[in-house]
């Protein structure tokens, strides 16, 4: 039986111990020929020696004579990033003020002194019984009572003794303490009445501190808390082997070291929680521990929103970084966007957007890729998707494309910076989408040709590239198409098959000509989201889904597999997705929450910034797609008002459109002019007129003073771009 504690390997052929190889034959035959009657054979009394056994590792071996070294931080988690530190700050000084006035308000009001008077007496008592236990030495009478039970008289002869030494002194001390304290009592009457008045009034309250109950103090914390249990390794590994994982309960039971299970780096604490970093047994990757994330969170005795593991791009496949936060991370606050209230965007540089578990910054690359965003309905697709269409704004360069086809107007708040724009999943609405689609597929295509001709040290890898985004003269700036609801626009029966194959090829071509398509849906399936696209999205985003296919549709084919899922994200992680493509492995990502009227003001500061620029185009300033049907609306319903008409019914406009151009307004109504003006600051009001048959009635309407104000308006925008 092999010795499975000391590995041997038998000697080499031709070794001292005389075995010669089958097929060593003698000089001059042929391999594989030799005659076993030709090899030297021992006599036959004598036993054939065991082969010599060489040890598998020799101690000579040499080794590699590379080594690799982890320092530890000088400075804490803490304190190595403004926001951490900031954070931390905040938490204690929020914590004093608080405390500070609690207190404060309990002292100034007598609080304090009415409840330790109340419990004076009471001091008072316990003080006497103290003192009079100390004096009489009535520790020790324990022990007495022992020896008299005992009936041991030298044991008792001794303690009485000690009693009595004690009681000398400690009565000496007594008597002294009183003389003093009368003495001092009677000099502070004479010297200073107040004094003695305040000293006896601080004796009542300690004798009122002394006196309160243990379990209900009349000066208690003022946060009651009841603290998170500090992660330990010894929870850490009882969190592990709950994933009953049969590897990691062996390494475990066996002290882990065997089975290279160890802990590479002391707890810590990391933002708003605690790092653990440590080495899982052979065989074993973050992923198995990943997929029992729910075992893992009962063992850790944590919210499932508080527990993260990972791996860790920089060490080996078997290396597990588990954080474990103080706090759901729906639960916790964020950071303020830096975005929000200054600065503006480069789209071909990272830009920050949103937190990871540690509540550190997670940064985003728009250009030179597309983008994929999907989710059951309410967890935050549409407000993440508002959000990168709000970065892509702050760009001055950017012409965006909002379409909102669940028609609830999300994305309304972008429409000032918006070259094309709509609300709506109408008939007329994807009409409109299509024309503006086409002028970007007819741009795409320009583009190419821009990129083709230019000379390849200005464009040396064909694709577009910051210095030619600002040649204002190539025309070859960042352009970002936002579609929300994509299953309605690419199963409409009529245009759908246009609208995917104008899509397809914005996400296959589109992103090195500086053409950005994003496409959020709440259905991941092949006809919202068609395989052309998603196999070339490079940047998925995929809030909580209900089953493997739609994870695998959002971010890629086997990232269920392998442990990527977003199924388990629960209804309340609102915002919080996996996010793909952005580095090399795909990470937990909470996108920044912006609600509207935040948005409004981000806006309005893009408007400023485009407007100094030069980029105001398109829907901001009244134009619509050229190919879509003439939708020139202001100066159409100029054109079907008289001079002399100072107010015009909504509904009545509407008519007379639609007999201007059939094709373009036939089925609008009232509600149509309504929506179609109200854009360009034209509010409606009750106007008066009469019927065909002479009735007169008010009925919503709109002036004409107010359309040829808004088309004066337009066309100063237009020149002033």
């Amino acid at each position: 039986m092999t010795d499975i504690s000391t590995p041997f390997v038998p000697a080499s052929p031709g070794a001292p111990n005389g075995h010669v190889p089958a097929g060593a034959g003698t000089p001059g035959t042929p391999p594989g020929t030799a005659s076993l009657t030709k090899l030297p054979l021992p006599p036959a009394d004598t036993p054939e020696a065991p082969p010599k056994r060489v040890p598998v590792d020799p101690p000579g071996l040499p080794g590699t004579g590379v080594f690799t070294e982890k320092r530890r931080p000088i400075v804490p988690g803490w304190a190595r990033s403004r926001a951490n530190f900031t954070a931390e700050t905040k938490r204690l000084s929020t914590h004093a003020w608080y405390a500070t006035r609690y207190h404060g308000v309990r002292l100034i009001t007598g609080a304090y002194a009415f409840g330790l008077l109340r419990y004076a007496p009471a001091g008072a008592a316990r003080f006497a019984r103290g003192t009079r236990s100390l004096v009489w030495d009535g520790e020790a009478a324990p022990l007495r009572a022992v020896a008299v039970a005992n009936e041991d008289f030298d044991e008792y002869r001794q303690l009485r003794r000690l009693q009595r030494d004690r009681v000398r002194l400690r009565g000496l001390l007594a008597a002294v303490a009183c003389v003093l304290g009368i003495a001092l009592a009677f000099t502070l009457y004479v010297v200073g009445p107040g004094w003695l008045y305040l000293a006896a009034g601080l004796c009542v309250l300690a004798l009122g501190w002394f006196g309160q109950p243990k379990d209900a103090p009349v000066i208690g914390p003022a946060v009651l808390r009841t603290e998170v249990e500090k992660l330990t390794h010894s929870i850490v590994l009882r969190g592990l082997n709950a994933i009953g994982n049969s590897k990691i309960t062996a390494a475990i039971r066996k002290g882990g070291e065997m089975d290279g299970m160890r802990f590479t780096h002391e707890i810590s604490r990391d933002g708003p929680g605690y790092l653990a970093e440590l080495d899982l047994p052979y065989g074993v990757t973050p992923d198995d521990v990943m997929e029992e994330r729910k075992a893992l969170a009962s063992g850790l005795r944590r919210k499932l929103g508080c527990v993260w593991p990972s791996g860790d791009e920089h060490e080996h496949e078997g290396h597990l970084k588990l954080f474990v936060a103080d706090r759901p991370m729906n639960e916790t606050k964020r950071p303020a966007w830096p975005l929000a209230k200054d600065g503006q965007v480069d789209l071909f540089k990272p830009i920050v957007f949103g937190n990871d578990q540690r509540m550190r910054w997670v940064s985003v690359t728009l250009m030179f890729a597309s983008v994929v965003i999907g989710a059951i309905p309410r967890m935050g697709k549409t407000f993440l998707l508002r959000l990168l269409l709000l970065i892509a704004a702050l760009d001055p360069r950017a012409q965006i494309l909002a379409f909102d086809f669940k028609g609830t107007g999300d994305l309304g708040p972008l429409e000032p910076v918006c070259h094309a724009y709509r609300a709506g999943d109408e008939d007329e609405d994807v009409l409109y989408v299509l024309h503006a689609l086409r002028e970007v597929k007819t741009e795409l295509r320009r583009r190419a040709k821009v990129v083709k001709s230019l000379p390849r040290k200005r464009c040396p890898e064909n694709k577009v590239t910051p210095d030619l985004a600002n040649d204002k003269s190539l025309g070859l700036h960042p352009i970002v198409i936002g579609m929300d609801e994509t299953q309605v626009p690419f199963e409409h029966e009529k245009y759908g098959p246009e609208l995917e194959s104008i899509c397809t090829d914005i996400a296959k071509r589109g992103p090195a000509l500086g053409i950005v398509g994003m496409f959020a849906t709440q259905r991941p399936d092949a006809k919202s989201l068609p395989p052309g696209i998603t196999n070339n999205a490079v940047l998925r985003f995929a809030l909580k889904v209900m089953g493997h296919t739609a994870n695998d549709m959002i971010l890629g084919t086997g990232m269920y597999k392998a442990g990527i899922r977003a199924t388990m994200f629960s209804r309340s992680d609102l915002g919080i997705c996996w996010m793909s493509g952005e580095g090399d492995d795909p990470r937990i990502v909470c996108g920044t929450f912006v609600d509207a009227p935040a948005a409004e003001r981000i806006v309005q500061r893009a408007r400023v910034l485009r407007e100094e620029y030069g980029n105001v185009t398109g829907h901001a300033i009244g134009e619509e797609p050229a190919a879509g049907a003439g939708l020139d609306i202001l100066g159409d319903v100029r054109s079907v008002t008289a001079a002399d008409e100072d107010k015009v019914w909504c509904e009545r406009i509407a008519a007379r459109l639609a007999e201007l151009r059939p094709d373009v307004y036939g089925e609008w109504k009232g509600e149509s002019v309504t929506a179609a003006l109200k854009p360009w600051g034209i509010k409606t009001d009750q106007v008066w007129g009469t019927d065909d048959d002479g009735t007169g009635r008010n009925r919503r309407g709109v002036a004409r003073a107010d359309i040829l104000a808004a088309i004066t308006r337009r066309d100063a925008d237009r020149r002033a771009a």
